[in-house]
């Protein structure tokens, strides 16, 4: 009888000497949870904010892009405009026949197809009511017939690019 005794004894202990290693890996594991949370929801917000970082420093760039785009096409302008001024003195005769100015004619037709390539197109005026938006007014003039503050002569071409003002167009208005 006094061998029973002891085998449920040693039961007993070996009980309570599995049990509060137990207790000690479930806490290891439950920590081990805890930070396996904490580490990816850490990576989660660094990816994040790596993948915004990236995004803005795309359109950062485009910016730039446009930016100088359109700074080479306003020094390009004032070519055109000198070529616009140039054909406007050319007589009927002279753009059929001579070989030169068609050739010059179709470096300006160049021009203003890369324009147009990049975006950029005139702004019409003639007759359209002054728009402070758009345009610049250098001068006054008399004609009857018309209302006042209507374009009555286009001074230099204004330009938009992509809906954006490049240059406004140097207008004279009725008064």
């Amino acid at each position: 009888m006094t061998s029973e005794p002891k085998k449920e004894v040693k039961k007993e202990k070996e009980e309570e000497t599995l049990s509060p290693p137990a207790e000690d890996l479930k806490k290891l594991f439950e920590d081990c949870q805890r930070q396996k949370d904490e580490y990816l929801a850490g990576w989660q917000r660094a990816r994040a904010d790596f993948l915004n970082y990236k995004k803005e420093e795309i359109e950062r760039m485009q910016t730039l892009i446009e930016y100088a785009n359109e700074e080479m096409i306003l020094r390009i302008l004032p070519l055109l405009d000198n070529m616009e001024l140039a054909e406007k003195h050319l007589s009927g005769d002279m753009k059929k026949n001579d070989e030169y100015i068609k050739g010059f004619l179709q470096i300006k037709a160049q021009f203003s197809d890369f324009l147009k390539s990049q975006g950029v197109e005139p702004i019409e005026v003639l007759d359209k009511k002054f728009d402070p938006a758009l345009h610049e007014v250098v001068e006054e003039v008399e004609a009857k017939g018309k209302e006042p503050g209507t374009v009555a002569e286009e001074v230099q071409k204004g330009y938009l690019m992509r809906q954006k003002l490049l240059r406004p167009t140097k207008i004279k208005i009725t008064k």
